[in-house]
């Protein structure tokens, strides 16, 4: 390939071109390794090398971008000059690490299985691993003269957990009797026995104990009827024993969260989207399982107010690398930018296999790699977009099509929101291909989309004021038919509609409402809504006792729209007595309607106390000598006792004629 190390590298003090860095030039490479300067190495093919040699010479500062790949093994006649350019000085971009979580595995593994495959997969196993084997059938399983681990029968029921402490429901369970013989005999079974285990080999050939398994740390599962997928994963599992540590992917912020308030559920989204079920609803809030969680950042993407954010890496950070890539590759001279997302276990393979057989990339496509692109919100979408590029390309697994869900809602919202401005279409392309030519030949298939902006505002503040700063740069760049743009169901923008006939102002909706999106004014009797803030979590809808609230999904390009409007007013009803205003007209008419035909309120004088300020109705109350708390019957029924029958038989009367009398 072709390479001007003087046209690269404007991040960096010094950039230099070498043939043979990891052969022949090995000692360039070691007097680099003696200070220390930060060092980035434009290769990965010797990382291991490098890495080592970095190690022996103590140098910590030491980092990789492949640009070979990426970018120079191209059939593309375009200047890949430009896009090696982006990803150096992306690569130099400074990201907050995300924190680590300790995990313990002290090698217990049970090994679920049916036979003497399963037999000789827990016998490989318990070299390394302490082993138990729970059979699901013992057919053609032959008995050695020394067991080395304990046997079991029965069928797991109910599994929870992760890697260092699952919990397992096992019916059928019974130990094998050590008089065994021609083959294996079981105690008496039981139901309901419960078993804790660090590790889990799971080769029964039945439905996987968790949703999304190959996620789940700790958990193996292979074909029994496949030798080398069983082989593979015993030679992985077997590692599973000391300390770990796993990343933290995503953060919580129950401060924020519109899943639920005072027992009225709102939002669930991230609960829904979540593969692995690793995100619960307790209460008001949700908890997610960091030792479940895999780092699919659905949850992340499709949250409506950022309660829940990714941080592997945090979200300004992933947008700063987004922008870094559209502003250096333009400012080199690149044409029509193409942003590819791919991941490193699924799309960085199949880039080198394009690379090295195909055509490669082409040159206007950059790729960038993250840890999972089913994480990919309208956050990113917009901002890529705002920076440069003209279209995005999300590169997932087929085998993972479950958990792109999330990806297509926030897709759908894009796309609306982008054709309500004025702009082209089709800018977002999602790409569930495992087949190298096929990923090739769309990639050079893409349309020449016109560029839409390239302003790229900072990425500061939570996931909507990220999101609309750069929405905004979109709308103010296209032509927008109106002001107000419709939205799919599941947007996390939008209005509420209040019936006013049916309202009553009795502001439950204001103190439900998690994202202060409705406000009261105490010195008056209105409803005020700011719609920038409303997430459409639908809990005020769910709140209101007159179902007078119903939700608009939209997004107001007015700019009004961060200013608190009014939704619902009425007179105050002001005390009869003193007249002072007190509550809304409305809720007063609405408390009239309920109270009809209840005997508290049966006559002129009781009814007249509804419309008293809370003041004047003690007062009232209170006078000559009454006790105001005394509003229903004169006579409260008195609590019957023990004494209260025993003294009624004695007097020969029923217990109501005793009372009575009393």
């Amino acid at each position: 390939m072709a390479v001007d190390p003087a046209k690269l590298g404007a991040a960096y003090a010094e950039v230099t071109g070498h043939h043979q860095l990891c052969r022949g030039e090995m000692k360039v490479l070691e007097a680099a390794f003696s200070t220390e300067t930060p060092i980035c190495i434009a290769c990965t093919q010797e990382r291991p090398l490098f890495e080592e040699l970095a190690a022996e010479a103590g140098h910590e500062a030491l980092s990789f971008v492949n640009i070979r790949e990426m970018a120079g093994w191209s059939a593309d006649k375009a200047s890949k000059t430009p896009k090696m350019e982006a990803l150096l000085t992306a690569a130099n971009v400074p990201t907050v690490p995300a924190r680590l979580r300790a995990i313990e595995s002290d090698g217990l593994c049970l090994v679920i299985g049916a036979g003497q495959a399963a037999f000789d997969a827990a016998q490989r196993l318990n070299r390394t691993l302490s082993v138990t084997l729970l059979l699901t059938g013992a057919d053609d399983l032959v008995l050695p003269s020394e067991l080395q681990f304990p046997i079991f029968a029965g069928r797991v029921v109910s599994a929870k957990g992760s890697l260092g402490d699952f919990q397992l429901v096992v019916d059928g369970y019974a130990s094998m009797l050590p008089s065994s013989r021609a083959r294996p005999e079981f105690a008496m079974p039981r139901d309901g026995a419960k078993t804790s285990c660090s590790v889990i080999f799971d080769m029964s050939g039945e439905t996987a104990l968790f949703n999304r398994a190959h996620g789940r740390d700790g958990y193996f599962r292979a074909d029994p009827g496949n030798p080398v997928t069983i082989l593979e994963a015993v030679i992985e599992a077997s590692d599973y024993v000391g300390s770990f540590e796993k990343p933290i992917y995503v953060t919580y912020d129950a401060s924020i969260c519109a899943h639920e308030r005072s027992r009225k559920t709102g939002c669930s989204k991230c609960i829904e989207q979540c593969p692995a079920g690793a995100i619960t609803g307790e209460d008001d809030i949700v908890v997610v399982d960091p030792g479940i969680c895999g780092g699919c950042g659905n949850c992340a993407a499709h949250c409506p107010t950022g309660a829940v954010a990714y941080a592997y890496p945090a979200r300004t950070d992933q947008i700063s690398r987004v922008q870094t890539l559209a502003r250096t590759y333009l400012a080199a001279g690149g044409q029509a930018p193409v942003l590819l997302l791919h991941d490193a276990s699924h799309g960085t393979p199949l880039i080198g296999a394009m690379a090295r057989f195909g055509r490669g990339l082409p040159a206007r496509v950059i790729p960038l790699e993250m840890h999972a692109t089913s994480g990919v919100g309208h956050d990113l979408m917009a901002a890529a977009l705002a920076s440069g590029f003209r279209q995005i390309v999300v590169l997932g697994d087929p085998h993972k099509t479950e958990e792109f869900a999330a990806v297509a809602e926030e897709t759908l919202l894009m796309e609306s929101l982008l054709a309500g401005f004025g702009h082209a279409g089709g800018r977002i392309l999602t790409l569930l291909e495992a087949d190298p030519d096929q990923v090739e030949a769309a990639l050079y298939a893409l349309p020449d989309l016109p560029e839409i902006s390239r302003a790229a505002p900072t990425p500061l503040g939570g996931k909507r004021e990220v999101s609309r700063a750069a929405l905004g740069v979109l709308a103010d760049s296209g032509k927008p038919a109106s002001s107000i743009v419709p939205l799919p169901g599941s947007a996390p923008y939008g209005t509420v509609l209040v019936d006013a006939a049916a309202c009553t102002l009795c502001m439950a909706c204001v103190s439900s409402c998690p994202a202060d999106a409705l406000r009261d004014t105490p010195e008056t009797t209105q409803l005020r809504f700011v719609e920038a803030a409303c997430v459409q979590c639908g809990i005020c809808e769910a709140t209101c006792p007159e179902s007078a609230i119903t939700l608009e999904p939209r997004y107001n390009l007015s700019n009004n729209v961060m200013q608190p409007q009014t939704l619902h007013e009425d007179e105050p009803a002001c005390c009869t007595s003193c007249g002072k205003a007190f509550a809304a007209g409305g809720m007063l008419r609405a408390v009239e309607r309920r109270l009809q035909g209840n005997s508290m309120f049966d006559t002129d004088e009781r009814r007249a106390l509804i419309h008293m300020c809370e003041d004047c109705r003690l007062e009232t109350l209170s006078r000559d000598g009454a006790d105001p708390f005394a509003i229903a019957n004169p006579r409260r029924t008195r609590t019957r006792t023990t004494d209260d029958y025993l003294e009624a038989g004695r007097q020969g009367l029923t217990v109501e004629d005793f009372l009575n009398e009393d």
